[in-house]
């Protein structure tokens, strides 16, 4: 089974919604992790409330540091955004996606997360597209 991990910086945003959106689009066929590299204490609220819109449920998870031994047996690292840097190891194949940040044009709240899930979305079904081939 193809394993993907995805990776921010507080795994309580974009990665969360990278492996509710992957789970929503492959289900159980695919093994999907999320970490971060300075995690933070909860899920952002508004990133749940974004993926419920589109029948993802965060309920129950909590972010959660990136576990050396997973990351060496995953078959891809996707970092999201800019600021995830992680030490690449023999194995995974790495990719980063430099994601919409619509606060740099002034879009905040709910509309801004939205627009975030959307383009997480397209590039979850490509990767998704390209591991189910």
């Amino acid at each position: 089974m193809t394993s993907v991990l995805f990776v921010c910086v507080k795994n309580g945003g974009k990665s969360q919604m990278a492996a509710g959106l992957m789970r929503k689009a492959v289900g159980d066929s695919v093994e999907i992790h999320s970490g971060g590299t300075a995690p933070g204490s909860t899920v952002n609220p508004l990133s749940a409330q974004s993926l419920l819109e589109v029948g993802v449920d965060l309920t129950g998870e909590r972010p959660k540091p990136i576990d050396p031994e997973l990351l060496a047996r995953m078959d891809y690292v996707v970092t999201l955004g800019t600021e995830a840097k992680v030490d690449a190891v023999e194995g995974p194949t790495f990719e980063n996606w430099d994601t919409d940040e619509p606060s740099e044009r002034g879009i905040d709240g709910i509309e801004r997360m939205r627009l975030v899930r959307d383009d997480i979305a397209t590039r979850v079904d490509d990767l998704a597209r390209r591991i189910l081939r």
